[in-house]
């Protein structure tokens, strides 16, 4: 038998998965036990909700009775620190389960019965906001036991990051995470991908482009939802790759109340057609602006960069295009000057290489702003795959990053020079006694002369010499002849 039709053995294998309950049971097992022998992972994940920095343990298939039901929940994690412990059950989903509100309230009780201090539910559901939960059940339930989400995207994301970029300590640890990151990646494990828009995906669509979609239709709501978690999902992967923190950008108020962003989208959608929203990646000179317009077919990554405060308009441009070397020729460049109203100029990348005035629409004004964007077409499908809505808006922000907005750079003004003055006495090859903060040219008694000296003219300008001979006036620089 070929060496290269074996099989490696994995800690975590993805053969012998028989049915989505097999297929739960093993990722709830797998990530609960790595959780407890990865310390840095396990305080990953449990951190955010309040649990203190200790030892982690984690159990299966807990019994619990409530009332005269027996249940089963899929999980608890208990992180023990001193006298101080934090409990939370865990109910995990795979593949294209939902969550059910019946079964999330029965444990919200169970947990509130126990004394214990959360509900940790994990599945493939992304919510449009970080922080909220997709499943809604009765909020007096949450009065003394908090209920948080984590998407398996979320929980890979958070794998990578740690071992890739964070780092852990022991280097037997390490491996077993990344038996962990091996197992979820498989399409076995039940782990998926955002990979659908939704039901009502198509018929919106097509009563966007046949122009009879109004704010009120139903299935609206939820295709401005699947749009906001697309952008998480799009974040949670590019910040996978980057080792950073990459969200989507919230403003206060729709963080505090998620259904004003939907309103948001949903008024956009019926009035314009379009789907927008920006990602925020740290260190970057600006937010990556994602606009899907399904009138046009086109899905438009943007950035925006502040224009140098010095120098002409053309110095301007020449310096954001040797930032553009690998952007591609297609790029739209866009130039607005201050006070300007209405749209600024803009050109194709190429037709700015080749001649930077054609982005100076007014000599005279001071360019601000530049705003560059790559447009490509948008797939129409709801799924994954080539041609598919979700792939045109994962490949636009990929390549714009890729392309553009990691080689970007904010203009930073230089550092003040300090003069220097060279043994010659003069500075920059202005004498000292001309300069105005030469000791030579402050205010104060003239100092006394000594013999052989030059004889010093009088402060009348007209008045004699003693020799006749020709001096300067160093207050205003001009030439003074004297009478002989």
């Amino acid at each position: 038998m070929a060496e290269e039709a074996w099989h490696e053995a994995r800690l975590i294998p993805t053969s012998g998965i028989n049915g989505a309950e097999e297929q739960e049971r093993r990722a709830t097992s797998a990530l609960l036990a790595v959780m407890s022998a990865v310390r840095e992972f396990g305080r990953a994940l449990t951190k955010p909700y309040g649990a203190p920095a200790g030892a982690v343990e984690t159990y299966i298939e807990v019994p619990f009775v409530l009332g005269d039901k027996r249940l089963y929940p899929d999980g608890l994690i208990r992180v023990s620190r001193g006298q101080r412990a934090w409990t939370a059950l865990v109910e995990v989903k795979t593949g294209t389960n939902e969550l059910a509100t019946d079964q999330l309230e029965n444990y919200l009780d169970i947990a509130r019965e126990n004394g214990f201090d959360a509900v940790i539910t994990i599945s493939n559901e992304i919510p449009a906001v970080a922080g909220q939960h997709p499943t809604k059940v009765d909020k007096r339930r949450l009065r003394k036991v908090a209920l948080h989400h984590l998407s398996w995207t979320q929980v890979l994301a958070e794998a990578v990051m740690q071992k890739e970029f964070r780092g852990i300590a022991d280097p037997d640890q390490a491996w077993i995470l990344g038996e962990l990151i091996r197992y979820l990646e498989h399409p076995r494990s039940g782990a998926l991908e955002f990979d659908d828009m939704g039901d009502s995906w198509v018929g919106i669509r097509d009563a966007v482009r046949a122009g009879t979609l109004r704010a009120s239709d139903k299935g609206i709501g939820e295709v401005a939802s699947r749009f906001d978690a697309l952008l998480r999902f799009a974040s949670l992967s590019l910040g996978r790759r980057l080792g950073a923190e990459v969200t989507p950008v919230l403003s206060r108020k729709e963080l505090a109340d998620p259904t004003l962003r939907t309103q948001d989208l949903v008024n956009g959608l019926a009035s314009a057609g379009i789907l927008s929203g920006a990602i925020r990646i740290p260190g970057t000179v600006g937010n990556l602006q994602v606009t899907a317009d399904l009138r046009a077919g086109t899905v438009t990554a943007l950035v925006e960069v502040d224009a140098p405060r010095e120098g002409r308009s053309t110095t301007r441009v020449n310096w954001l295009v040797r930032q553009l070397k690998n952007a591609p020729e297609t790029a739209r460049v866009e130039a607005y000057a201050a006070h300007a109203r209405g749209a600024g100029a803009a050109e194709l990348l190429r037709d700015v290489r080749a001649d930077p005035t054609v982005l100076v629409a007014d000599p005279a004004k001071e360019l601000r702003t530049f705003k560059i964007a790559i447009t490509k077409p948008m797939g129409a499908k709801r799924g994954r795959g080539r041609g598919t809505f979700i792939d045109s808006v994962l490949d636009v922000v990929d390549a714009f990053y890729a392309e553009v907005v990691q080689y970007l750079k904010a203009w930073s003004a230089a550092p003040p020079r300090v003069r220097q003055e060279s043994d010659s006495g003069t500075t920059d090859g202005v004498p000292a006694a001309l300069v105005s903060t030469a000791l030579s040219s402050q205010d104060g008694p003239e100092p006394a002369s000594t013999p052989g000296d030059a004889p010093v003219p009088p402060d009348d300008r007209g008045a004699d010499t003693s020799d006749g001979s020709t001096y300067v006036d160093v207050a205003d620089q001009t030439v003074v002849d004297a009478e002989v």
